[in-house]
């Protein structure tokens, strides 16, 4: 079990986004640099972002593992298609002018082959000259910054008059490039604590471009900030920071017309 996938409306009450800055952002730099109204979402979890960007002009569709998640998008957003599947193999039979993969769905690729398997399926989905926005945690920001990998942080959210805490640590596999997550759930009701572990791998950005180039792509942007998880907030003529050392990375790249 995941208590968050599995319980969406409880993972929506965990990470609110009532003013839909995640997929305004995405419209914005779709806008920015000429992207094209056919849209898929993936890791597109509850489906609020594919449902926002639909309401507003897009064909969009979300693929999502989680069958839960892919079960409440649709009954929340049914003008939307979604897909219950995995990023690193899906196949939709048809072509897309934009793929998004917003908070660090990306990096639930752990492996090398992972990666390129995930790059080659977004290739084979866009149209030429489609783009690939994604936005994550980015490696860089943990050199020389280890303050997310001190002690425990704590937070209680409710749902249906019951507070659900969580007690969340964060370390480092250097060898596999990793920041591994054990976050521990407890509620009213329940008498052992419930363990969750999850991962994600750490990219660097010379890291990102190489595998964007090798994939058959050009990279168009890359920045730290602003962006939908960044203390400054979006703004559509914002500048681009490049220092890329913030803790959050935003890639928008185009596929070359010839592959």
């Amino acid at each position: 079990m995941n208590l968050l996938t599995d319980n969406p409306e409880l993972y929506e009450q965990q990470f609110p986004d009532p003013d839909h800055v995640a997929a305004r952002f995405v419209h914005d730099l779709v806008t920015r640099f000429d992207g094209g109204p056919k849209l898929l979402d993936i890791g597109c979890g509850t489906g609020r972002d594919a449902g926002y960007l639909t309401r507003n002009g897009y064909q969009a569709t979300g693929l999502d593992s989680s069958e839960a998640m892919v079960e409440h998008a649709r009954r929340h957003h049914d003008q939307v298609d979604f897909v219950v599947g995995d990023m690193r193999s899906f196949a939709l039979g048809r072509t897309v002018d934009v793929i998004t993969c917003l908070d660090s769905a990306f990096l639930y690729c752990h492996t090398n082959p992972d990666l390129s398997a995930f790059l080659t399926r977004c290739r084979e989905h866009l149209t030429p000259g489609g783009l690939l926005i994604a936005e994550m945690r980015n490696g860089a920001f943990f050199l020389g910054n280890t303050e997310l990998l001190h002690g425990t942080r704590t937070r209680t959210v409710t749902w249906q008059g019951v507070d659900y805490t969580s007690h969340t640590t964060l370390w480092i596999d250097h060898a596999d490039q990793l920041l591994l997550r054990r976050r521990e759930w407890t509620w009213t009701g329940r008498a052992e604590p419930l363990v969750q572990r999850s991962a994600w791998r750490l990219l660097f950005p010379q890291e990102i471009r190489l595998l964007l180039d090798l994939a058959g792509f050009d990279v168009l942007a890359l920045f730290d900030e602003p962006g939908p998880r960044t203390d400054t907030p979006w703004t559509p003529d914002a500048e681009l920071g490049g220092s890329l050392s913030g803790d959050r990375l935003h890639v928008v790249a185009r596929l070359r017309p010839h592959h």
